[in-house]
């Protein structure tokens, strides 16, 4: 009986197997939905957003936002694949100005970009204004678009142009566009939307700015991962790119780790913390401690808190670093509130019974009929007292500061010995719209998308604007800068940190 049993067991194993195999042999990235399947799927995008998002017309009225769904809607006059489907829906969301709220592939689609080797755009760039400089080049045999190269147009379509459309596919915050050009800056993304947009030929025309100021043109192969060699330049054979120079480093590395670590430079009395991120599973807490009991031991004077990478993560934790550095009582929000518990959609939403049961210990109707989560409407967080950092802070900031990372500079911005220095952030300074985030997936396509239950309120007199944090020294990048390998943000830092002792000395 155990031999049947174990023979049927390997069986199922086997039959298992050969169906997983085959169901990653036969996904076609290419199928097509039928025009029905498309517009019941739209219903239920549209309708989600428009019974939940707590923020759907905080930045578009209503009317407007209605012709954006009729207009997507409206694109929906055939078959199309996930991809051309997904384009209509990033489309829509992007009118809604909520960084927190994005569309992503169906999981299937998903496991499937992991393990294609599909060709890819060669390029990554530094995007601000009208102005974009390659930061990487796969196609690393290349000696003439190298790090720093300014490029002017691809495939005809001005580097304006290019970065006006792309910003229609792009979520943000309010109308901080700093946030969409760092974005387009991050590693793969720019080569993405061109593919998914534009489409990708096997030769991509680059205008750049050579040496002597001059616009050339030249074709590119697209990088082609199936092959063994795509580096050959249409036109000859070239060298080796150089690398950018970096520059000479004099502190000494503290409890290093990937997504946080510290250096100190005794010559200077300053420490430069990095934090990429808020998220659980860091040891935030620990580190912080460790951090700054050194400091204090030290008798520090200055330190450098770099968040410029830093997209959120756990409130807790970002509150937590506000907490040693804070010289008073602060708020997280003036309010913080949700527009529905239940919802007709609840088989679509993610986890939609857990977000309902916590819901109704955590939020309170009030008469404006929103649901508020009144213990961060009402609660104080208090600093620290042991190991509290009195002397200067400098708070490095850029366009991938979000979410979290917008509530710990936001709470410090102000303060008399703290500066924010970079650029500004791709969090909104009013607020955002986020903290219970499930995914939405969509019946037919099981395209997903991101759904915010509430919407955070830190400074009501700065929602009409909708912009990021706007830095107390602005510093931002040149192609001069690129080039060279410096960072600026930290050289300014760094040139005021000399300027005190100077003045210091001074006054001994």
């Amino acid at each position: 009986m155990m031999q049947k049993i174990s023979y049927v067991a390997i069986l199922f194993f086997v039959t298992g197997l050969i169906g997983c195999s085959a169901s990653r042999q036969t996904f076609d990235p290419q199928h097509k939905y039928s025009q029905k399947q498309l517009q019941q799927d739209y219903r239920v995008f549209r309708g989600v957003l428009e019974e939940s998002h707590p923020s759907l017309y905080w930045f578009t009225p209503k009317d407007s936002m209605d012709l954006y769904f009729n207009e997507g809607f409206s694109h929906i006059t055939d078959s199309m694949t996930e991809t051309q489907f997904r384009n209509v829906l990033s489309y829509v969301i992007s009118k809604v100005h909520c960084g927190h709220t994005a569309v992503r592939y169906s999981k299937k689609y998903s496991k499937y970009l992991d393990t294609a080797k599909i060709k890819m755009f060669p390029l990554s760039f530094k995007v601000w204004g009208d102005s974009m400089a390659i930061t990487a080049n796969i196609n690393r045999k290349d000696s003439i678009l190298r790090y720093g190269t300014l490029v002017t147009a691809i495939d005809g379509y001005s580097t304006r142009r290019l970065t006006d459309s792309f910003m229609n596919f792009i979520s943000g915050d309010g109308n901080s566009l700093n946030g969409k050009y760092q974005s387009l800056s991050n590693s793969g993304s720019f080569g993405n939307l061109y593919r998914n947009i534009i489409g990708l030929k096997d030769q991509i025309a680059v205008s750049y700015i050579d040496s002597n100021g001059i616009e050339q043109t030249v074709s590119v192969p697209v990088f082609d991962p199936s092959l063994k060699d795509t580096t050959k330049r249409v036109a000859h054979a070239v060298t080796a790119a150089p690398k950018p120079p970096k520059e000479k480093e004099r502190q000494r590395p503290l409890l290093p780790l990937s997504a946080r670590y510290v250096q100190i430079d005794t010559s200077l009395s300053s420490a430069y913390m990095t934090i990429h991120t808020f998220t659980r599973g860091n040891r935030l807490r620990s580190f912080y401690r460790k951090v700054f009991r050194e400091l204090q031991r030290r008798n520090i004077q200055h330190l450098v808190v770099d968040v410029r990478t830093n997209g959120g993560g756990d409130a807790g934790l970002s509150t937590l670093l506000t907490r040693y550095l804070a010289n008073k009582k602060f708020k997280l929000a003036d309010s913080l509130y949700a527009v529905r518990r239940s919802s007709k959609y609840h088989k679509y939403i993610g986890w939609q019974p857990f977000y309902w049961s916590l819901m109704q210990f955590v939020t309170h109707k009030k008469d404006d009929g929103k649901y508020h989560f009144g213990y961060f409407e009402r609660h104080y967080f208090h600093p620290k007292k042991r190991y509290h950092f009195n002397n200067n802070v400098y708070l490095v900031t850029g366009g991938n500061s979000f979410s979290a990372t917008t509530l710990f500079v936001k709470a410090l911005q102000g303060q008399q010995n703290v500066k924010v220095v970079g650029e500004e952030t791709g969090g909104g300074a009013y607020g955002n719209s986020a903290w219970m985030i499930p995914d939405v997936t969509l019946p037919n396509t099981k395209v997903r998308f991101r759904l915010p239950k509430f919407r955070l309120v830190m400074d009501k007199d700065l929602v009409k604007e909708g912009r990021g944090i706007i830095p107390d020294i602005q510093v931002s990048p040149t192609r001069e800068t690129i080039i060279r390998g410096i960072d600026p943000k930290a050289a300014v830092i760094r040139h005021i940190i000399l300027q005190k002792q100077k003045i210091g000395i001074a006054q001994q």
